[in-house]
C-alpha cells in the first residue's frame, strides 16, 4: 500500500495527492487505463479484510494545497488583517469591480453584451478543456486540444448560424452568399462535424481507445453545458434586455448576500461538496434575492430600452430596442389577501405584472441555481482543485463565477417559451414576403376568408358573386 501511495502522489502531471486512500485508488485507476486490473488486485488485498468503501468513508481528507493568487497590493494594503477578514476584503473589492464592469457593457448596448457572452464561452471551455488535458497530458494524446476547439468551432458555427437566419431573415435574404449558407446552413454544419467525428477515429492509438473516448466524451458535455447554455442566453437577450440582465442580477444578489449572510451569522453546515455553505446564508440570500429582483424589475420595467425585443433595423443596419409596452410592462392594480391587508393596512397595489414573473426568476436563482455551483464544486473536488482557474483574484476563475448562470439561461428560456412567448408577427411577415407570388396570394385569399367569416371584414360585390 506505501508503494501505491508513493506512485499516485509522484504521478508527472503534478496533481495533488489524494485525500483518502479509495480516491487514491479510483484517481489512479480512472488517470492510467492500462494499470485497472493491478491496482484493483492490490486494494482487494488488505490484511484485515477492509473493503475499498470502508476504508474511504473513515479516512480523513488531506488539505488540498492551495496558492496565494491575491494581487501584492492588496496584499500589502491589508496585511494587519486576519486571512478571514483579509479574503472578505478582496472578494468585496473585486465583487464591485465586476459589477461595474457589467453596468458599462449594458450601456454599450446589445451587441457589446453578445460578444461578452461569447468571450465568457470560450475562456470556461478553455478551463475546463485545461483540466482535462493537464490530467491526460502524459499520455501524449494526438490531437486532443485541437479536436476539442475544432468541436467548439463547429458548435457555434451551427448556433449562431441559426440566430442569425432567425434574427436577421431580411438581412441574409437580402445577400446572395448568405441567402445560400442560410439555405444549406445545417448541412454544413453536420458536414463540418462530420470532418471532426472523422479526424477523431483516426486519431484513435492502440492501447488508449478507452482514454480517447473519455475525452471524446468530456468535450462533448463541456459543449453541452457551456455552448448550449450561452447560445440560450443571447436568445434571451433578444426577447428584451431586461430578461438578460435580471435573472443575471438575480444570481449576483444571491451569490453576494448568501455569502454575507453565511459570512456573519453562518453556523449550520448546508452540503457536504461545499462546507463553507450554511443554511443561514441560504435562506437569507433566498429572501434578499426575492426583493432585490422586485425593486430591480420595478425600475426597468419603465423603460423601452430595458423591456422591447431587440431587433434588427434593415434601414440603419442596426440594433433598435424601440416598441409600444407590451401588458407585460404596464401598470396595473392587484387586490392583496386578506390576511396580509390586516398586517400592512393596504387593500391594493400598483405593479408591474413582469414583477410577478420576478418571483419566479428569483426564487429559481436562489432556490434551485446554486445547485450549479453545488455540481461545479464536485467536479473540482473530484480533480482535487480548488478552482476552474485563478483569472479572478478571490474568485477562481471564469467558469466558478458563472457555474450558476448557465442553469439560470436555461430556466430563463424555457420560462419565456412555456409562459411569456407568443407568435412574433414581424418574423411571419418576413417569412410571408419570401414566399413565390402565388404562395402569397393562396395565404392572402385564405387569411380574407377566414376574416370574412369572423366578421372582420365585409365581403365586397366581387367576392359575393364569386361566391
Amino acid at each position: 500500500m506505501t508503494e501505491l501511495r508513493q506512485r499516485v502522489a509522484h504521478e508527472p502531471d503534478g496533481r495533488p495527492e489524494a485525500e483518502d486512500k479509495g480516491e487514491d485508488i479510483r484517481s489512479e485507476t480512472l488517470f492510467d487505463l492500462p494499470r485497472v486490473t493491478q491496482l484493483e488486485s492490490e486494494v482487494e488485498t488488505k490484511t484485515d479484510g477492509e473493503t475499498a468503501s470502508d476504508s474511504e468513508s473513515r479516512a480523513e481528507p488531506a488539505p488540498v494545497p492551495t496558492s496565494d493568487d491575491t494581487p501584492e497590493v492588496f496584499n500589502r494594503a491589508l496585511s494587519n488583517l486576519s486571512s478571514r477578514w483579509k479574503n472578505w476584503w478582496v472578494r468585496g473589492i473585486l465583487t464591485l469591480a465586476m459589477i461595474a464592469f457589467f453596468f458599462i457593457i449594458i450601456y454599450l448596448g446589445p451587441m457589446v453584451l453578445m460578444m461578452i457572452v461569447m468571450c465568457v464561452q470560450i475562456k470556461c471551455f478553455h478551463e475546463i478543456i485545461t483540466i482535462g488535458y493537464n490530467v491526460y497530458h502524459s499520455y501524449d494524446l494526438p490531437w486532443f486540444r485541437t479536436l476539442s476547439w475544432y468541436f467548439l468551432l463547429c458548435v457555434n458555427y451551427f448556433f449562431y448560424g441559426e440566430t442569425v437566419t432567425d434574427y436577421f431573415f431580411t438581412l441574409v435574404q437580402r445577400e446572395e452568399p448568405l441567402r445560400i449558407l442560410s439555405k444549406y446552413h445545417r448541412f454544413i454544419s453536420f458536414a463540418l462535424y462530420l470532418t471532426g467525428f472523422c479526424m477523431f477515429v483516426l486519431s484513435l492509438v492502440k492501447k488508449h481507445y478507452r482514454l480517447q473516448f473519455y475525452m471524446f466524451g468530456w468535450t462533448h458535455v463541456t459543449l453541452l453545458i457551456v455552448v448550449t447554455q450561452s447560445h440560450l442566453i443571447i436568445h434571451n437577450l433578444f426577447e428584451g434586455m431586461i430578461w438578460f440582465i435580471v435573472p443575471i442580477s438575480c444570481v449576483i444578489c444571491n451569490d453576494i448576500m448568501a455569502y454575507m449572510f453565511g459570512f456573519f451569522f453562518g453556523r449550520t453546515p448546508l452540503i457536504k461538496l461545499s462546507p463553507k455553505k450554511t443554511w443561514e446564508g441560504f435562506i437569507g440570500g433566498f429572501f434578499a434575492t426575492v426583493v432585490f429582483g422586485l425593486l430591480l424589475s420595478y425600475l426597468m420595467s419603465g423603460y423601452r430600452c430595458f423591456i422591447c425585443p431587440v431587433e434588427f433595423n434593415n434601414d440603419t443596419n442596426s440594433f433598435t430596442v424601440d416598441c409600444e409596452p407590451s401588458d407585460l410592462f404596464r401598470l396595473q392594480e392587484y387586490n392583496i389577501p386578506l390576511v396580509i391587508q390586516s398586517i400592512i393596512g393596504w387593500k391594493t397595489v400598483r405593479m408591474y405584472p413582469f414583477q410577478i414573473h420576478s418571483i419566479a426568476l428569483s426564487t429559481f436563482a436562489s432556490l434551485i441555481g446554486p445547485f450549479g455551483g453545488f455540481f461545479a464544486s464536485g467536479f473540482k473536488r473530484a480533480f482535487k482543485i480548488k478552482d476552474f482557474a485563478n483569472t479572478i483574484p478571490g474568485h477562481g476563475g471564469i467558469m466558478d463565477r458563472f457555474d450558476c448562470q448557465y442553469l439560470m439561461a436555461t430556466f430563463v428560456n424555457v420560462y419565456i417559451a412555456s409562459f411569456i412567448r407568443g407568435p412574433n408577427p414581424s418574423k411571419l411577415i418576413q417569412q410571408f414576403l419570401t414566399l413565390r407570388p402565388d404562395q402569397q396570394l393562396h395565404i392572402f385569399s385564405t387569411l380574407k376568408a377566414h376574416l370574412i367569416d369572423k366578421g372582420m371584414l365585409t365581403a365586397s360585390t366581387e367576392d359575393q358573386e364569386a361566391t
